[in-house]
């Protein structure tokens, strides 16, 4: 206790006596020594003696309780592996042969890719549109390497992205004149198909095996199925003899427009750009949008009635 009062009260008197140097000198004599506390030994450490890697007898045994099981892919516990993987790779092949010659975009091989549904049944993973469009973009500046020099690793990497039937790979086979000088040309307009010989005359039409002006009560209709020989000024060099079957007149007159032009591009080939500025090459797909339920029609909704 006399010792707790005697430090509170040089304590106080060091307060006090701030200004005075041989007070201050007093108290700091009689200050207690400060003691040291060590954590750690005195003992120097010793080091453990190198390992020599160079023979395996040296090494000690492996343990096999503390061994773990190290994934073959680096994106094993992202959540799309496989597309990771593929991706990555597609990379590194695009570094490594990124200096080898091209050729112009419309000049590379036509190639059909796989879409984004059927590459998602192919790796069992949710990718997404906008990440499986990275990976066609590359694909298509690899397909611009020059095929002479195409190595064959960068082929079999791009041949899984590739569809199993490439339509850009069919060939269209050309239709000829038989023996009796008629051109065959099938044409089809919504849910009607004609096919339509064509053969050099004087103009005479039948289709089904009737007059024209028999088919086709309208003069719109009649005009449209031989518009083709109307727009090249051939109404009176051919002849035309035609099966038409399904849908209305409407679309049997359209069919018979795309049939006609087909058979005389086979005996005219200089025809086409004249057909297809008239509008008789393409094939026209629109079609009558089917009603929905709940609606009236394929659009149009019943009035709405407030009670």
């Amino acid at each position: 206790m006399s010792s707790k009062l005697s430090f509170s009260f040089s304590f106080r008197s060091f307060y006090l006596c701030l200004e005075c140097r041989t007070c201050v000198m007093k108290l700091t004599e009689q200050a207690p020594p400060v003691r040291t506390f060590m954590t750690t030994s005195r003992k120097r450490a010793i080091a453990a003696p190198p390992i020599d890697f160079s023979s395996q007898d040296d090494l000690p045994p492996p343990n096999v309780r503390n061994a773990r099981v190290v994934p073959a892919s680096p994106s094993y516990f992202s959540g799309r592996p496989d597309f990771t993987d593929n991706l990555l790779n597609l990379q590194a092949l695009l570094r490594r042969y990124q200096t080898l010659p091209t050729v112009a975009p419309g000049q590379a091989p036509r190639v059909a890719w796989r879409t984004v549904s059927q590459y998602r049944l192919l790796v069992g993973e949710p990718v997404r549109a906008s990440k499986y469009h990275q990976v066609i973009e590359i694909l298509k500046r690899l397909n611009q390497i020059h095929p002479a020099v195409m190595p064959g690793d960068l082929q079999e990497a791009m041949q899984i992205y590739k569809r199993d039937i490439n339509p850009y790979a069919v060939v269209k086979r050309p239709s000829v004149i038989d023996e009796h000088g008629r051109a065959c040309g099938i044409g089809r307009r919504k849910s009607s198909s004609a096919k339509v010989f064509l053969v050099q005359g004087e103009g005479q039409v039948l289709i089904n095996g009737k007059n024209i002006n028999q088919i086709f009560g309208r003069i719109h209709d009649r005009e449209s199925a031989l518009w083709a020989l109307k727009a090249t000024s051939r109404m009176d060099k051919y002849n035309v003899w035609a099966l038409v079957s399904g849908g209305g007149t409407t679309g049997q007159a359209e069919a018979l427009t795309l049939g006609t032009a087909k058979a005389l591009m086979v005996h005219e080939p200089d025809l086409k750009p004249a057909l297809r500025r008239a509008g008789c090459v393409t094939r026209d797909p629109r079609r009558v949008e089917r009603k929905k339920p709940g609606k009236l029609k394929a659009r149009k909704m019943p009035a709405w009635v407030k009670r």
